[in-house]
């Protein structure tokens, strides 16, 4: 962008925030990478051409047009915890529109139905929810990840296997299209964007405001946690095995949620079974997993359940702490079990390959339940038959992800695909893989080539793009 197309950009951007320049940040703008661009992946480095800050849709809607005019893409942040930066363009040159200021929250005491800003972190959603009546709804476990991209891409979390994802709980948006319109869509209303925005979001459009269908709190949760620290890798794949028998039970409790998580520590099987302890006991889950050093803990309040979820997840994740890592996602379904002796050879793996880090970690993380009661095509989600997702993550605390860091992780999924010849396992969106070679494809399955028959029609130029977004269809 040269100075006298960088002029006419501000000029616009100025004009589009009514004058205050308060709400824009460019390449020249004091600490503009620190303080406004904020790359979560600090292994991707992105330079943006300019970072806004709204406060109205129509700031939004005239944003969008001055992109538009000035031909440069268009990427909305809320969280900022894309894995490739992509809440910031994922590129160069694009205008990153920050929805900090969209933090509006009002709850229907009559239809329990809750209006949340696009903007809202999920730890305001709890809060907020909370506040307004004990209300609830299914999300992730990271406080610091906001709505607007989870519950466009998916949005799993403990209570999923009962409430189906986050964007299950979306009912109506207010949206900014590619033309500069603001529209309200739903299941009557702009009927194929909505439907494109539960799942594909950041390809079609700016959601300033959602309305959501909400759930009762639970009351008495129980969190348990068993630990395999030492051990060898035969006993570690051992405990795995027992794991997938345990979830992929077809008769298995909605109210159970799991994670087999596998780091530089050891194993830790952990979850949250949202009812009583007695209840809990009635299922002999302890028979059914390793005898190991374990805790169970019974929480009478949502709240602190919740907070206990975010303690663990900025243990394993670093929460909303920028570094340098590499991250990939897999999808099972029930006929994607691993057999006994692909699980030997992973753990085996693992035990023998040099990681290029103490940081790493691998979480497979079960889904299910109401999550696959929604029909494949009914949103644009891919994924309505996956039982657990695997997420393997390595992080390089000194610089730069290494060669030796990423054959790990690479080589940890190749042996889990050659372990399942023949099957095409698909990734999850929300765990962005921009070394995937088909990755519109891996995220959004069979309901890809509708996304790029929407797109041509409500963003036929591209203006809402990163490099793995909805790319058009061909006229």
């Amino acid at each position: 962008m040269g100075n006298t197309s960088s002029t006419a950009v501000q000029k616009c951007l100025t004009s589009a925030v009514g004058g205050n320049n308060a709400l824009l940040a460019y390449k020249e703008t004091p600490l503009y990478q620190l303080n406004h661009v904020k790359p979560y992946n600090l292994d991707i480095p992105i330079t943006p051409a300019a970072v806004t800050y709204p406060q109205t849709v129509d700031h939004v809607a005239a944003i969008v047009k001055c992109a538009v005019d000035n031909n440069l893409k268009v990427q909305p942040r809320c969280g900022g915890h894309s894995y490739a930066n992509y809440g910031i363009g994922g590129q160069d040159q694009a205008i990153v529109v920050d929805l900090k200021n969209f933090k509006q929250f009002s709850m229907n005491n009559s239809t329990w139905q809750a209006t949340i800003g696009g903007g809202t972190l999920l730890g305001d959603v709890t809060k907020k929810l909370h506040d307004a009546g004990g209300r609830a709804m299914a999300h992730g476990t990271c406080p610091q990840v906001g709505i607007g991209g989870h519950a466009t891409i998916g949005g799993l979390g403990p209570s999923s296997r009962m409430w189906g994802t986050a964007l299950d709980h979306v009912q109506e948006i207010q949206v900014v299209l590619a033309n500069s319109t603001i529209v309200r869509a739903s299941e009557t209303e702009h009927s194929d964007v909505f439907w494109a925005m539960k799942g594909a979001g950041a390809s079609f459009g700016i959601i300033t405001e959602f309305k959501v269908r909400t759930q009762a709190e639970p009351g008495e949760s129980v969190l348990y946690s068993y630990s395999i620290t030492a051990g060898t890798a035969a006993a570690k794949a051992n405990a795995f095995k027992q794991w997938q028998a345990l979830v992929s039970d077809p008769n298995l409790s909605r109210k159970f949620a799991s994670q087999f998580v596998l780091s530089d520590l050891g194993v830790i099987i952990t979850g949250t079974f949202f009812g009583s302890k007695a209840e809990y006991d009635s299922l002999n889950i302890e028979g059914r997993l390793p005898k190991k050093e374990g805790s169970v803990v019974v929480f009478k309040d949502w709240l602190g359940l919740v907070s206990h979820w975010a303690e663990d997840v900025a243990l394993q994740v670093g929460g909303g702490v920028a570094s340098n890592f590499y991250s990939k996602s897999f999808a099972y379904t029930p006929d994607d079990l691993l057999s006994d002796a692909a699980v030997d050879k992973l753990f085996d793996y693992v035990d023998k390959t040099d990681k290029g880090t103490p940081v790493w970690f691998v979480i497979f993380d079960l889904a299910g339940g109401a999550v696959n009661d929604v029909a494949p095509t009914a949103t644009s989600y891919g994924h309505r038959d996956a039982l657990f997702y695997s997420q393997s993550y390595a992080v390089n605390l000194f610089g730069r992800v290494t060669p030796t860091i990423r054959s790990f992780l690479t080589g940890f999924n190749k042996v889990i695909q050659d372990g399942l010849p023949g099957h095409s396992l698909g990734a999850y969106a929300g765990y962005v893989d921009p070394a995937l070679t088909n990755g519109q494809e891996s995220y959004w399955r069979g309901n890809y080539p509708r996304l790029q028959q929407i797109k041509a029609a409500v963003d036929p130029k591209d203006l809402f793009h990163n490099p793995q977004s909805v790319k058009p269809a061909a006229a």
